[in-house]
């Protein structure tokens, strides 16, 4: 059995994990007694630390939110991610943070043990972060972390959202599970009250509402992958233009190929694939078409969608034309261009024609001659 004191660092690193714990769970993680266990609780919260009890059900011990922040535990890898988190937080999806993750970076840095200093130096001196230009908009850190402590403290969410071209906010009810990050956007998987199944919310289309609602019994998530479920949700998004589409390659090639967001492949047989896919423009659908890098058929294609096909032929036609005439100008005028230029620096002869290294040997055989014969007569 650990230490007293030694307990109660475990004890705390426990807790400070985003879920509840029963007491018989960390009786069993810490190999003591639930009566050692709530003594342990009381040491804590005498030591500051606000440890929250929930009964019931759903109930448990959780670290609560207190007066003034405690000290925290961090292994190494989690000091290491912290820092190099906040050192990138400006370039990230989050906006108004700048200031305060350079105040909390100075604070982490002045503390860290040298060997996790120079990893950490390695890691930030030799990587570069490209600024994204445009993108969605940023969301607030209050509103993420609202919706991160609603789905630890498992409280329904109330907020107006703005769906995919509409004009007015409509007002949902949700409980709240997990926030997944892609790229400069932030998703919420829920589960929407109103229409009893999951839905994916878009973050910065939601306007939160006070207060949160009641406590929810966690339900199982609707898959293990959360970013696999957020990507295909996004990819059979509603689309103004859709189509399917067969591409002559193999559905493990063409998803390796494609990003997540475009799409969602099938496998046909063995060369074949069958690419479900919108976009909300006929041009960007058949652009995104143009790069698969195999021949396809649009199935049931709407008539918008074969006119921009028609126009990409013509449009690649007419590159394809001018691209191929420039070439056959530039090359003929090229090998013209050298050999005149190489005649032009050559000796001219008698009749002002460019000099060969044959006519220069039979003109200095017969200079002798014409010397002599000029001489002989006198």
């Amino acid at each position: 059995m650990l230490e007293t004191s030694a307990r109660l660092l475990r004890l705390l690193s426990l807790l400070q994990t985003p879920r509840e714990w029963s007491g018989p769970e960390l009786a069993e993680r810490l190999q003591v007694t639930t009566r050692t266990v709530r003594n342990d609780i009381d040491r804590l919260r005498r030591l500051g630390y606000p440890v929250d009890a929930v009964r019931g059900a759903v109930g448990g011990y959780r670290l609560g939110a207190g007066s003034s922040l405690p000290p925290l535990l961090l292994d190494d890898e989690e000091a290491v991610a912290v820092t190099v988190g906040l050192r990138t937080a400006t370039a990230g999806a989050i906006e108004g943070i700048e200031e305060s993750s350079l105040g909390a970076l100075a604070k982490v840095e002045k503390v860290l043990p040298p060997r996790l200093r120079r990893r950490v130096g390695a890691l930030s001196g030799f990587t570069v972060a490209v600024p994204a230009r445009g993108g969605p908009p940023a969301v607030s850190p209050e509103t993420l972390t609202t919706i991160a402590a609603a789905c630890r403290d498992r409280e329904r969410l109330r907020f107006d959202y703005l769906t995919h071209g509409a004009d007015e906010p409509m007002r949902r009810e949700a409980e709240p599970y997990r926030l997944v990050n892609w790229g400069r956007r932030w998703y919420l998987i829920a589960w929407d009250v109103a229409r009893e199944d999951w839905r994916t919310f878009r973050v910065d289309r939601l306007t939160l509402k006070v207060p949160n609602g009641p406590r929810f019994a966690a339900r199982p998530l609707p898959d293990e992958d959360v970013a696999g479920y957020v990507s295909r949700g996004v990819a059979s998004a509603p689309r103004r233009v859709r189509a399917r589409v067969v591409v002559n390659v193999p559905a493990e090639e063409l998803t390796a190929r494609l990003p997540a967001s475009v799409g969602v492949v099938e496998p046909l047989d063995a060369g074949r694939s069958l690419l479900h896919t919108g976009a909300d423009t006929a041009e960007q659908l058949v652009s995104w078409m143009g790069v698969l890098g195999a021949d396809f058929e649009v199935l049931d294609a709407e008539p918008e969608i074969v006119e921009q096909l028609r126009r990409m032929r013509d449009r690649y036609a007419r590159a394809l034309t001018a691209s191929t005439e420039r070439a056959d100008r530039r090359e003929p005028e090229g090998r013209d261009g050298e050999a005149e230029q190489r005649n032009g620096d050559r000796p001219r002869d008698r009749n002002g024609e460019p000099e060969t290294r044959r006519g220069r040997r039979e003109e200095r055989s017969e200079e002798p001659e014409g010397r002599n014969g000029d001489a002989a007569p006198g």
